[in-house]
Order: C-alpha cells, then structure tokens, then sequence
C-alpha cells in the first residue's frame, strides 16, 4: 500500500465476527469493507455518507467484488485496514483494500463501485466534488480515465 494515499483505519475483529472454527467468517469481511468505506467518505474524505445517500440521494453500490483470504484472522485481532483508489472512471471507481495484522496480510480486495442515482438507481456521471475528493486518495499507479482523455 501506499501509506501517502491510502486511508487507514483499525478495525478489532470481535466475537460477531467469527465462525464455530473460531476465525472471521469471510462475509463479515464484506461487512467491516462497507464500513470502512462509510468511514473513508466521513473521516477520510470530509463528507456525509448520510447525507450523499438522503439528501443529494446519490449511491455508491457494489458493481463486482474480488477477494482474496490470505491467512485467518480471529477474535481480539486488531485488523488495520487500508483502502486505496486505484482507477477512477466516469461513473464508477476501483478501490483496493488491504487488511494486515502487523506485517502479516489477511485479506485484499478489489472492488468496483458506481456512483448511481438513487431515484432512478441508475448509473451517474461522478460528480466534480466527489471526484476531486476520491483523486485524493489514488494510487501512485492509479488512473483517472477522465485526466488521461483530457491530455
């Protein structure tokens, strides 16, 4: 990860989280992903996750989602979570997220998202502000499709 570009957030992995075999149950990691993301818009990007979603009634629902299950995480681990854009097109964005405990990676995923309409739950252009805020956090090797049209 690039530590200059990536959100970062701990997350405790707690007993919820985990299956009879006593590690996380691998859809919980879905789950602590979009709470993350929900975090990343509030504490990382300075805006509302309420209030994109309620009142400017815009999404950014799940388009695909690959993850990879490294090595088990349990119960009292401290998972660091780091979240980084790694594309940026016109109407959705690829993020990479990647939890470690220590130096040891657990999980990664690649997800694609899209900034929808809620009204008509259709897909939108990203808006300018939105954009400006997720370039922010683009990779060092990421791309945003709409800067390299424009060169």
């Amino acid at each position: 990860m690039h530590p200059n570009t990536a959100f970062e957030k701990n997350h405790l992995i707690r007993f919820h989280h985990c299956d009879p075999a006593g590690i996380v149950f691998y859809p919980e990691y879905l789950v602590i992903i979009d709470e993350l993301i929900e975090d990343w818009f509030i504490e990382g990007m300075g805006t509302s996750f309420a209030d994109l979603h309620m009142n400017e009634r815009i999404g950014v629902p799940a388009a695909r989602i690959e993850v990879d299950f490294i090595a088990p995480s349990k119960i009292g681990d401290i998972l660091c979570l780091s979240l980084l854009v790694t594309r940026l097109g016109n109407k959705s964005f690829t993020l990479m997220v990647e939890g470690r405990v220590g130096e040891q990676v657990r999980m990664r995923a690649i997800l694609v998202r899209v900034v929808a309409g809620l009204d008509g739950l259709h897909g939108i252009t990203i808006p300018p502000a939105l954009r400006e805020r997720l370039r922010r956090f683009l990779a060092a090797d990421g791309v945003d499709l709409l800067e390299a049209q424009q060169a």
